[in-house]
């Protein structure tokens, strides 16, 4: 698919784009490898509440323009930050890394995410943030924090063992080594390796067609997987019937039975 490359600022922005119900979210700042600076982070966050704040957004899109996905910090301009333990975003937004940080919202809305190039450190923590990304086949990955005295502070701790056993969480975040989209594969990091040039195509397919689904039941699903995993499965089956019945009120799930009857696909409005 074709994008417009808006000309980014010096520090970097994020550029956003509607297609249909699809919030595509850009990291702009090729020039540096698309490294972060405070004001992306910040930007980074507004799209996010964006996504979940306007009801005609349905699904969120994380991309990135240039050859590379990120390069991770621009670290000269985020060391201050970490030396006074001063916030980046400001509160009240989404936390684009979505593990509960106090003062900020969790994301509601999926988000899918598309890979390429060098993703370092941040990139894969914003990646694993996301719900369903997709790595180019020429993406190279590592968690590198150690090489530089920084611990990863964007949910790699919490969701490389989550999804690759502790093992191998250890093996990329001790080491800080490289590694390609097979290894990210193996690892449960990403959930499809394409070719080169076609992650935002796969990428955008797959929101487009979560975007067809019934807006109100893929939050619910969405946030119950969440709960079974941070809270656990007992948490989660709490959660059946109430959100259930919730559900079976609203005009999509009447649109639902009337369209399984008519034997055609739903038109949902997200009511």
């Amino acid at each position: 698919m074709q994008i417009d490359i808006p000309s980014p600022p010096p520090e970097g922005c994020i550029s956003c784009e509607v297609r249909g119900h699809v919030l595509l979210i850009g990291i702009n700042r090729p020039a540096k490898r698309n490294g972060w600076t405070p004001a992306m982070f910040q930007q980074l966050a507004q799209a996010y509440t964006r996504l979940d704040d306007d009801p005609e957004l349905r699904v969120g899109l994380l991309h990135a323009f240039g050859e590379h996905f990120t390069a991770g910090l621009d670290l000269p301009l985020i060391a201050e930050f970490m030396k006074t333990g001063q916030k980046v975003i400001p509160p009240g937004l989404v936390e684009p890394h979505d593990y509960g940080l106090p003062g900020y919202r969790r994301r509601a809305k999926p988000m899918v995410a598309a890979v390429k190039g060098i993703c370092f450190t941040v990139g894969i923590e914003l990646m694993l943030g996301a719900d369903i990304v997709v790595a180019a086949d020429d993406c190279r990955f590592a968690q590198m924090e150690v090489q530089r005295c920084i611990m990863p502070t964007g949910g790699a701790t919490l969701r490389m063992a989550e999804r690759a056993g502790v093992g191998n969480a250890m093996l990329h975040l001790l080491t800080g080594d490289p590694f390609d989209a097979a290894e990210a594969w193996r690892c449960n990091f990403v959930q499809k390796v394409v070719p080169t040039g076609q992650e935002l195509d796969e990428a955008f397919r797959i929101a487009e067609r979560i975007s067809l689904q019934a807006p109100q039941a893929v939050v619910a699903t969405r946030l119950n997987v969440l709960k079974a995993i941070e809270l656990g499965q007992a948490a989660a089956v709490a959660d059946f019937i109430p959100v259930q019945q919730r559900l079976s009120h609203s005009e999509d799930a009447a649109e639902g039975v009337r369209s399984f009857i008519e034997k055609r696909p739903a038109r949902f409005t997200g009511r």
